[in-house]
């Protein structure tokens, strides 16, 4: 391309006949009179690496090799056929016009400096010049984390200039791969996958002028296989293990009361832990739902060992206050006549003309226990029941009583379904029957919750740019 005493005497002549730096070249529109229109810069970029996306802050760190493409016609040197050569590089020191493009996004940046500056500036014999240079930039993202950690996000690299309006300056992206991706980008970004990288316009209107500006759009779609490892697996399991108490004995209150608490205290911490990597947004976010409905479910197993208990100590009393009163004769409260060991084997129903003087709406409930073989077989309204209680008692239930609270609950009951569900849970002890309900409802709950969860949350939306 010519010797170096060429190449000298060539930008000493460019640089030194008159060429002010500091004033834009004209256009290369002939048809604009004047300055012949604004200055057309063509824009590539390689991008080397993206790291460190940070949601807290909003940011992610790039690296990119950037290009720009103008004509400077008071640079051209050479004319076709001559010797002159293709091109010169200038060193630093030598100052020409360049755009003054800025990243409209970008909160920190530097050029490279090791071993020389990362610079390339490039004239060709036609007065095209190239700039190359590489930045390593930390840019604002900003995010929207309704979907975490099933979200994708869009971030941007905005390119304008800062004082050329849009009649100076105009930003063009290369016709051919105007952003071009490393050899091995993606095992750069351990937590996020690169979906696609896409170019725009992004023209700004200010108090000042309209700007060019170029955009380009990465769309970085979240690793999900890290946190189904180490948040949803281990919460589902401290789920289960809460569970566990439903078998437990409910006399083992040491037993049921560390489990309940345990896997209590290990999901707050667990939520802690996730919550501290996270912006403190206004919204729900996906991974509040699930932690929230761990919680729940947790919490619901601690409090169903609490209402077990309850009942338990209140069956225990009920029983202990009826053994003092099985001497007495006879116990009349406002729900029922009791007859303590007595053998009736049938009862006379309410005279129709009570019924026909609007005394009682409809006759009484008569619940008979009689001995039968050493075992006592409860007859209630025609149905047996075989139990093992000594004692024989005739009840008679109140027939006001049984419109205000029974009517509804014998219809409910007849219904198929129920009888079935009322037979598989036909325990005397209400306590066992309460752990028997919890064994089949807490796990149903919760695999409709994971249907209902997972059909809303794994369908990506991915936010528009703004």
């Amino acid at each position: 391309n010519g010797d170096a005493s060429s190449d000298t005497e060539i930008i000493k002549k460019l640089l030194g006949k008159g060429y002010d730096w500091r004033v834009r070249p004209p256009g290369i529109n002939l048809t604009i009179p004047g300055t012949h229109g604004a200055v057309v810069v063509t824009v590539n970029m390689l991008i080397r690496s993206i790291s460190k996306i940070d949601d807290v802050n909003m940011e992610y760190s790039v690296q990119l090799t950037f290009r720009e493409e103008w004509v400077d016609g008071r640079l051209a040197f050479g004319f076709p056929g001559d010797n002159t050569p293709d091109f010169l590089i200038l060193t630093a020191g030598q100052q020409i016009w360049m755009p003054d493009s800025f990243f409209q996004n970008e909160k920190q940046a530097h050029k490279h400096d090791i071993d020389k500056p990362n610079v390339l500036i490039r004239i060709h014999r036609d007065g095209r010049i190239l700039y190359s240079v590489r930045i390593s930039m930390v840019l604002s993202c900003p995010m929207h984390l309704q979907y975490y950690p099933m979200d994708v996000q869009t971030c941007l690299i905005d390119l304008a200039s800062y004082a050329y309006t849009e009649s100076d300056i105009e930003y063009r992206w290369k016709e051919k791969e105007p952003v071009q991706l490393k050899k091995g980008l993606h095992s750069s970004l351990p937590s996020f996958e690169l979906n696609s990288v896409n170019t725009d316009l992004c023209t700004s209107k200010t108090n000042t002028g309209t700007y060019s500006c170029l955009r380009t759009v990465l769309e970085l779609k979240r690793q999900f296989s890290y946190y189904l490892l180490q948040l949803y697996i281990p919460s589902t399991m401290l789920v289960i293990v809460s569970w566990v108490s439903f078998w437990l004995d409910r006399g083992a209150v040491p037993a049921r009361v560390t489990l309940g608490v345990t896997t209590l205290l290990t999901m707050t911490t667990q939520a802690s832990g996730i919550n501290a990597k996270l912006p403190p947004v206004s919204y729900t976010k996906a991974i509040d739902v699930w932690i929230g409905a761990c919680l729940t479910f947790i919490f619901g197993a601690l409090l169903e060992f609490a209402w077990v208990t309850y009942i338990s100590s209140r069956s225990f009393y009920k029983r202990k206050k009826m053994c003092s009163s099985r001497n007495s004769l006879l116990m009349e409260t406002k729900q029922a006549l009791i007859i303590p060991n007595t053998v009736v084997a049938q009862f006379q129903d309410q005279p129709s003309d009570e019924v026909e003087m609007g005394l009682t709406s409809s006759p009484p409930d008569v619940w008979i226990r009689r001995h039968n073989n050493g075992k006592t077989v409860t007859e209630v309204n025609g149905l047996l029941n075989h139990t093992n209680d000594e004692s024989a008692e005739l009840i008679i239930i109140d027939a006001k009583h049984k419109n205000r609270r029974f009517i509804w609950w014998n219809n409910f009951k007849n219904v198929r379904l129920i009888r079935w569900v009322r037979h598989r849970l036909d325990v005397d002890d209400n306590a066992k029957r309460a752990d028997l309900i919890s064994r089949v409802l807490f796990p149903t709950l919760f695999i409709i919750f994971n249907f209902i969860y997972w059909i809303k949350y794994s369908q990506y939306h991915v936010p528009a740019a703004k």
